[in-house]
């Protein structure tokens, strides 16, 4: 039951996101933290930063250490985990597979129709706005009271001062050194063990 759980989010996650891997973390947050709680806000976010060091897209990543993780928690079992893996990970390509099979095959009819231009300068923002989300996810936690908010900080994603000042630098390097991404990933790594 829970595989199958698994597959349709996966599968309705893949069919509805628009703009990449980084769109699609806010969605695969709200599925298996809120709606389904299979798995922590800090856990997440440690699936998250893995997904980012390790080759591939980074929502495909996502999923197949989700789907692993949760079926190896529910069951105890590394093949069941496996299993998870492979499910969450085919679930969300399958329906990208075919968008892009039927756009490919109907791009050349509709590249100059206005209605299609249309859509696509319309779906840009959104991309943003998905992406924006994601980031923000990871760093505030929102409950609902009624109709007011209330807005925390996620305190496991940012635990001490040290993790804040990691933060502060991998942005710097990156935004205004312009250094290489792969040699932050490296060097946030080397400063993390030394760290803690």
């Amino acid at each position: 039951m829970l595989l199958a759980q698994l597959a349709w989010t996966f599968l309705v996650i893949g069919a509805f996101t628009i703009g990449g891997g980084y769109a699609m973390l806010s969605l695969i947050q709200n599925q298996v933290v809120v709606e389904h709680p299979w798995i922590s806000e800090s856990t997440f976010t440690d699936i998250v930063a893995v997904s980012q060091m390790t080759p591939g897209p980074i929502g495909i990543n996502s999923a197949t250490y989700v789907g692993y993780d949760v079926l190896y928690n529910a069951t105890g079992s590394a093949l069941m985990g496996f299993c998870g893996s492979l499910t969450a990970t085919l679930a969300l390509i399958i329906p990208s597979f075919i968008i892009m099979l039927l756009i490919v095959r109907f791009y050349t009819a509709f590249k100059n129709n206005k209605l299609y231009e249309g859509t696509m300068s319309l779906l840009k923002p959104s991309v943003v706005g998905l992406i924006a989300a994601a980031a923000v996810i990871l760093i505030i936690k929102t409950t609902w009271i009624g109709t007011t908010p209330t807005v925390t900080l996620v305190s496991e994603n940012f635990p001490d001062w040290k993790s804040w000042c990691l933060l502060g630098a991998a942005f710097g390097a990156s935004y205004w050194g312009k250094v290489n991404p792969i040699l932050i990933i490296i060097g946030g790594a080397a400063l993390g063990l030394l760290l803690y």
